[in-house]
């Protein structure tokens, strides 16, 4: 089943609430339409509400069933709610005039509809850039009991083809823990998409074909990932040739569960991983879904700023799929 119908499927009669906070965009608006007019799930738009209205008016958007609010203009009542939890979240780093401030921010507000169940995931980022999308859901929502960092990743697409790549979004550097962190984080991601993960810990390395400081690393972050979840398949180091080609990893992997059938790739930084999947999607031809984000407590999706209205729509899906 295509991957996306696959996925409405499992939100379908959930109700999920998805939080937008970049509610005056027009493709923020487009998205929301759609996904509520499909009842996909509950759209919540924040931002000025008059000026939503008109925009969606302008562009002949029926924004029946998506709910709209003004954090601006919120009741008394509401705001004191918002402000004593952020207050008390952040234990005594800010103040409450610190937190105010916070809140004026949609991002901050979107993040603490998350934190207190009032929404299931944010999506975000189609105007602002990455930290201000992540830098609240770490303060405030943070990472999952054992895990010690979030990661980026893309689900890339084609035809009946699902990959996953990670980390092409968030961390500049790993060392071999979070590799292997990246790892087990991408393989558990991988299943939410019906992928059945056979993860490739990637080098310009395979199997000691070359040495260095930058090849120890996967090595050790191989073995690591392999003792954190001994039931997943793990392999490395293996170059992106001996991950994906059966010819090339009886050659240089022979007897590996993963080398020549890798569906997951784990790159050692963010370099690589990003202009891999780039040239995956301009050059290669896959969609690429994401940056999605992976560790956290409740599910926080940064969109590209180059998003369109089907990346939004398409990630708000994914986001909702998450929190199940």
């Amino acid at each position: 089943m295509e991957l996306f119908e696959s996925l409405k499927q499992k939100i379908s009669g959930l109700n999920k609430t998805i939080v937008l906070p970049e509610g005056e965009d027009t493709r923020i608006i487009g998205a929301a339409s759609r996904l509520a007019s499909e009842k996909l799930l509950q759209p919540v738009l924040l931002g000025d509400i008059d000026k939503i209205k008109a925009i969606a008016n302008e562009k002949g958007v029926d924004l029946t069933g998506v709910k709209l609010a003004d954090p601006a203009k919120a009741p008394a009542d509401e705001k004191k709610k918002m402000l004593d939890a952020l207050v008390e979240r952040r234990k005594g780093k800010n103040t409450p005039e610190q937190a105010a401030k916070m809140l004026e921010d949609p991002n901050y507000w979107g993040t603490m509809m998350v934190y207190l169940g009032e929404a299931d995931g944010m999506v975000s980022g189609a105007i602002h850039p990455t930290g201000d999308t992540i830098r609240p859901a770490l303060q405030i929502i943070k990472t999952k009991p054992g895990v010690k960092r979030i990661s980026g990743y893309f689900v890339l697409l084609k035809g009946e083809e699902r990959l996953l790549f990670a980390d092409c979004a968030i961390n500049i550097d790993l060392d071999a823990a979070g590799m292997a962190e990246v790892a087990v984080e991408s393989a558990e991601s991988a299943k939410k998409f019906d992928i059945d993960p056979k993860v490739a810990m990637l080098s310009f390395s395979t199997k000691g074909s070359a040495k260095g400081d930058q090849v120890t690393k996967v090595q050790e972050a191989t073995k690591l990932a392999q003792e954190q979840a001994p039931d997943v398949p793990i392999d490395g180091e293996l170059q992106f040739d001996a991950a994906v080609v059966p010819e090339v990893a009886a050659s240089k992997a022979p007897g590996s569960k993963v080398a020549g059938h890798a569906n997951v790739f784990v790159f050692p930084e963010l370099e690589a991983g990003n202009i891999s999947y780039k040239i995956a999607q301009r050059l290669g031809g896959y969609e690429a879904i994401g940056p999605l984000v992976q560790g956290m407590n409740a599910p926080v999706s940064d969109l590209s700023r180059g998003c369109n209205e089907e990346d939004v729509y398409k990630v708000s899906i994914v986001t909702a799929a998450q929190s199940i």
